[in-house]
């Protein structure tokens, strides 16, 4: 992947050498920072005054593409979601990071109404867990917090095949289908005596994956395989 810091670290010289390695190299990924909070925005604006926007400026470089993912992406405006859509570029939602920055909530249903894929993450940096399932829950309160719903078979989808179809490689991983990788995790939906309670509540998969989502961790991990042999 070529991977930008982000722009306040890359100078103008940098970028472009990004741009071509990307141009040349079309199986690679691009993938960097973008609007995490609004003091960065500004930050960026005083480095890139010539550029419209943080967007802008990895557009005027060459790095917006179809396996180009931009991390965050909490504040943009109606501009970057339609150039986002364009050119088939990414967002890859890190929920846990935006929260324990304070840096604003991503807004989902916007991604959505500009066809713009979404993937989810724990982000490496600031990200407080490297559990997906915590990272679904944080995610389920920012919706919630913006007025938004996020179910849990559409939780389970972005974190498995949704992740999985922005990296472009749903033909070998992020499902069971014939001919995939067996890389898969078992959950216990028992893992605990709080998660034996809730789940003899739940009468649909419905209210059975969200109590896991909720609740579920680590703990909730049974096995872990790896090519179709038990790593764990």
């Amino acid at each position: 992947a070529v991977t930008p810091r982000f722009a306040i670290t890359s100078t103008g010289a940098q970028l472009v050498k990004a741009g071509e390695l990307l141009k040349n190299n079309p199986s690679v990924y691009m993938q960097t920072h973008l609007s995490e909070n609004k003091a960065e925005i500004e930050f960026v604006k005083e480095l890139f005054p010539e550029r419209s926007s943080y967007l802008d400026v990895y557009d005027h470089y060459g790095l917006l593409g179809e396996r180009s993912v931009f991390a965050h992406s909490v504040h943009l405006d109606e501009v970057d979601y339609k150039r986002l859509s364009e050119t088939n570029s990414s967002i890859s939602f890190c929920p846990t990071s935006n929260l324990f920055l304070g840096s604003g909530l991503f807004d989902l249903q916007a991604s959505k109404n500009f066809n713009v894929t979404v993937s989810v993450a724990t982000d490496v940096g600031a990200g407080t867990s490297f559990s997906m399932l915590q990272t679904l829950n944080e995610a389920y309160k920012v919706c919630q917090l913006q007025g938004q719903k996020l179910s849990p078979l559409k939780s389970l989808y972005l974190a498995t095949l949704g992740n999985a179809k922005t990296l472009e490689l749903d033909d070998k991983i992020g499902s069971f289908k014939r001919g995939n990788e067996a890389d898969f995790a078992v959950l216990d939906f028992n893992s605990t005596p709080l998660m034996t309670l809730k789940q003899s509540r739940c009468k649909t998969l419905d209210e059975k994956l969200f109590a896991m989502i909720i609740l579920g961790g680590d703990r909730a991990i049974a096995a872990t395989y790896v090519a179709g042999k038990c790593a764990h």
